[in-house]
């Protein structure tokens, strides 16, 4: 399964609506040419101050297997269940101080808008990426020496579609559920707390 069209109210542009996060990857590598083109997506993500805090570590099986296997190490089991064949895992980090040495508090929001950045563009290249929040970032910190005033936020998997056939049960069927989200009520306000943004 590669496609999984998102549901929505209102049309909105197709390379919104058709990512997803999808669980199955061949182990088919990643080109260096798309690669290399997710990570200038990200790279001209917005942020404030143009600080451009993002740090992304890119874990390639095909050019440096035993890194790769010290980051897959650091996911936990039930990602490891899945992850099994994804050729690339790229670790989401962010610098937490500006060039003052104070405080960024927007920088996990800045590294938010570039990861977006990143699987937007996988997206339209035909790839799959799934961000995760699964990681045990003390021992990504440890197993790749992340400096105290870096933030270890989340892990993607890049690659290529697969075989939705192949992952356990439990997971095939998510894989296949539709998409869903909260009413638009329920996450965008107009004017005051919790009074619900309504469509014309």
């Amino acid at each position: 399964m590669t496609t999984k069209h998102a549901p929505t109210d209102v049309s909105i542009h197709e390379l919104l609506a058709g990512r997803w996060s999808p669980r199955a990857f061949s182990n088919e590598p990643v080109s260096r040419e798309h690669l290399h083109s997710v990570l200038e997506a990200a790279r001209w993500a917005p942020s404030s101050f143009n600080a451009q805090p993002w740090r992304f570590l890119v874990f390639d099986r095909s050019t440096d297997e035993a890194a790769f296997k010290r980051a897959f190490a650091t996911l936990v089991p039930f990602n490891q269940g899945w992850n099994g064949s994804v050729p690339v895992l790229i670790a989401v980090t962010t610098q937490t101080l500006t060039s003052k040495g104070e405080v960024n508090r927007c920088a996990p929001y800045d590294a938010g808008a570039a990861a977006m950045a990143l699987v937007l563009q996988a997206h339209a290249l035909g790839l799959a990426a799934h961000q995760m929040a699964g990681v045990d970032v003390n021992a990504f910190r440890s197993a790749f020496a992340i400096p105290d005033d870096v933030e270890v936020i989340a892990m993607i998997s890049l690659g290529h579609y697969g075989d939705a056939a192949k992952l356990d049960p439990a997971l095939r069927d998510r894989e296949k559920a539709g998409r869903t989200r909260s009413p638009l009520g329920e996450i965008a306000f107009a004017g005051a707390w919790k009074k619900p943004f309504v469509a014309a």
